[in-house]
């Protein structure tokens, strides 16, 4: 029997038809539902997409690895924002000391973090690999056929670009980069592979993301399902990340030009981010129902400031108060935090609810008592972002500042546009870019592609207790690579583990 590893994940899309809770680990045919039934029609094999997007927001129930703050990919993108020094609290709890905030999780090859991110990234991989494997047979239109295809191919593309950053050194677009990646696993019946180098892996990426979009699909039933759009903006994000800026301007410029997701006006900006059906510029997110709410693990039970659950009433997530304060009064985004809570300016739910300086009112509960929202995945605001970096990058000055000027102005009727040059513009639109996309899942990201040091330092009011006394981080370190999971080592032995 052929040897199988933690990447070969697609068992786990039978066990979405059978209802079944074995580890996904377990490899054996599932005698519930065959192949053969889930790609006999379109529907099924739409109902097994759709098993991958639920699972993008679900806490799994594989008792091996079932981690109550980490639903899903919200709770990845939560735990990457942890790891920087935009967003902390004031002690130690879920994200900070145990994992995440100090730094630990992806620094031990036996530590639920590092095994969570690798096995989450993996079965999106592993179940796209099915679909794409059995897509063909299906009877049914091009067109049908080329839906699921273009999804399949932009969710694996998603996944890896996560996993290469993760696990692998960054991206240097002066180097090779044959530096070691990650598994390239493109087909369901591979077994155990080796590392390819991270050039691979960027490739594969581009490749699965340019054949999405060659399949030119833009309809989709809501905003929960990838599309052409969003194909177009994790190309954009992948060229940023390889600073590959005439591909990030391209790419972002697609979208921007399309007026398919217009910027937010202030009032929207203050509706809690959570429903991505009215709020315009939400291009992707996890869109799960009340009855799939999960009330005490979900992304927004752990960072709207009215989630009734005992993580968010005693550990209000808070700004760094060094970055808050360089946003200007008139910005609509210095309301989205609150330097001195009061009663009157920052009415709660319970008085049991805590108040601390510098709480964020960003992310809000859809209904009262619960902790139900939609997971921001991607918005039209970052393409304006990757838009200015990369004309800054590429030496474009003013179509710089006029790309970051026509975001600013959106968010600040009293903007005016920078005249600013070089790594003065940039640092910009980075700030900008910290602000903007707090609590969304890219400081970790952000720091790990720019080479730039963690340094918690800077910011006043971060609380060197919460993490363990894990204050700074030098550019480059190993830290800044997860280790991979024991579990992975011990199933695959081609995988040569990070230093």
């Amino acid at each position: 029997m052929k040897k199988r590893n933690l990447t070969i994940l697609g068992t786990a899309l039978l066990l979405l038809f059978s209802g079944c809770k074995k580890d996904y680990l377990e490899t054996s045919p599932t005698d519930k539902v065959s192949k053969e039934e889930i790609f006999s029609s379109i529907a099924n094999a739409n109902t097994a997409l759709n098993g991958i997007y639920r699972f993008m927001f679900e806490r799994t129930q594989v008792v091996s690895w079932n981690v109550q703050n980490k639903p899903g990919v919200g709770g990845i993108m939560l735990g990457l924002d942890f790891m920087g020094e935009d967003l902390g609290i004031s002690d130690a709890n879920w994200f900070t000391s145990t994992g995440e905030g100090n730094w630990q999780g992806g620094r031990n090859d036996n530590h639920a973090v590092t095994e969570y991110y690798y096995r989450t990234f993996y079965k999106i991989i592993g179940d796209a690999n099915f679909i794409l494997g059995n897509v063909d047979p299906i009877p049914g239109t091009d067109l049908e056929k080329n839906t699921l295809k273009a999804q399949a191919l932009t969710l694996r593309a998603y996944a890896y670009s996560n996993l290469v950053q993760l696990y692998a050194k960054r991206f240097d677009a002066k180097t090779a980069n044959d530096q070691l990646g990650v598994p390239l696993v493109l087909n369901f019946e591979d077994g155990a592979l080796p590392r390819s180098t991270v050039k691979e892996v960027y490739d594969a990426i581009i490749k699965d993301l340019e054949d999405a979009i060659a399949l030119d699909i833009t309809s989709r039933a809501n905003k929960s399902q990838v599309n052409l759009h969003v194909a177009y903006g994790i190309r954009a994000r992948v060229a940023l990340t390889m600073q590959d800026y005439p591909n990030a301007i391209k790419y972002a410029k697609l979208i921007i030009d399309s007026g398919a997701f217009p910027l937010m006006n202030a009032e929207n900006y203050q509706k809690g981010f959570n429903d991505a059906t009215t709020l315009s510029e939400f291009m992707w997110a996890s869109m799960p129902t009340q009855d799939q709410m999960d009330a005490f693990g979900s992304y927004f039970a752990q960072i709207a400031y009215n989630a009734n659950t005992s993580f968010m009433r005693a550990n209000p997530k808070r700004i760094n108060s060094a970055l808050y304060n360089l946003i200007p009064a008139s910005d609509v985004r210095k309301k989205m935090w609150e330097p001195e809570p009061t009663a009157a300016n920052f009415p709660l739910p319970l008085a049991s609810f805590s108040r601390q300086p510098y709480m964020s009112r960003k992310f809000s509960i859809k209904t009262p008592g619960g902790a139900l929202g939609d997971v921001p995945l991607m918005r039209s605001a970052e393409m304006h972002l990757i838009l200015a970096e990369a004309y800054a990058g590429a030496g474009q000055t003013a179509n710089a500042q006029d790309a970051l000027y026509t975001f600013t102005k959106v968010r600040d009727p009293e903007a005016v546009k920078s005249t600013k040059t070089g790594t003065a513009l940039l640092e910009e639109i980075w700030i900008n870019r910290r602000t903007e996309l707090w609590g969304e899942g890219f400081r970790f990201y952000d720091l790990k592609r720019l080479n730039q040091p963690l340094d918690r330092t800077k910011a006043p009011n971060f609380v060197s207790s919460s993490v363990n006394s894990l204050m700074e981080v030098k550019a480059g370190a190993p830290e800044w690579q997860f280790l991979f999971p024991l579990a992975e080592i011990n199933a695959n032995g081609a995988i040569e583990q990070n230093d």
